[in-house]
């Protein structure tokens, strides 16, 4: 593996830690929106249904 391929590999999983754990903070601050987990659990979906077909390909 190359170490742009490292490099861009470290970057999504940093993403798909920290964009999850910031949307489930804000639904904790503000629960009468949605549950954290709900919201965590949405955001790791969505991203992976956007990152598993340019994988896949």
């Amino acid at each position: 593996m190359s170490t742009l391929v490292l490099l861009v590999l470290v970057l999504l999983a940093l993403a798909f830690v920290l964009v999850p754990s910031a949307l489930a903070y804000l639904a904790y601050r503000h629960p009468a929106a949605r549950g954290p987990m709900t919201v965590g659990i949405a955001a790791v979906a969505a991203m992976a249904s956007i990152v598993v077909p340019i994988a896949v390909r």
